[in-house]
């Protein structure tokens, strides 16, 4: 197998490494956990994100990573706004039922939500919530990325931080 690089120069025949290999490399970078919430004409619906960082500040923008394969894919798919709310270690329990097959009525139950200037759910009490408009969608390999242009953010100086890292949870406090 050969690999492409950008602007289409065919690099040195390298066997590129295992969805396997991959898994397990990825497990050793710790990240935010995230839940992204969207309402569309399907309704409320959201997911569990790790894959969710900055690209720009100018105009400030995030970048979502959403698998084709989702149950919630064709909602977003359809939204133009969606709000990505990053969780503290009391909200274990939510991303693991916005990570499973729970039905979207049933994640909703738990937690607090109120409406985002766009109309999106916010989590209220979640570490931060970015208020976004979906900008720009790539397709890349099997998920789509989500270009989101922030306009509003909900923060909480004093919450921790839920990590997702070697496939367990971890809290991240502020230095003392």
């Amino acid at each position: 197998m050969t690999i492409t690089a950008i602007k289409n120069a065919v690099t040195e025949v390298l066997p590129p490494v295992t969805p396997e290999q991959y898994r397990e490399g990825m497990s050793s970078l710790a990240a935010a956990v995230n839940v992204v919430t969207t309402t569309g004409p399907e309704g409320r619906a959201g997911f569990t994100a790790t894959a969710v960082c900055s690209v720009s500040d100018s105009p400030a923008t995030l970048l979502v990573c959403l698998n084709r394969s989702a149950s919630v894919h064709q909602v977003f798919k359809n939204s133009t706004h969606l709000v990505i709310n990053t969780l503290t270690s009391k909200h274990q329990s939510i991303s693991n039922t916005f990570g499973g097959k729970a039905p979207m009525s049933e994640r909703f139950e738990l937690g607090e939500w109120g409406e985002s200037a766009t109309g999106c759910p916010q989590l209220l009490d979640a570490a931060v919530s970015f208020d976004c408009v979906i900008t720009d969608v790539k397709s890349v390999a099997t998920h789509d990325v989500l270009f989101c242009q922030v306009v509003g953010i909900k923060q909480d100086q004093e919450a921790d931080a839920l990590l997702y890292y070697q496939r367990g949870y971890h809290s991240a406090c502020k230095d003392a």
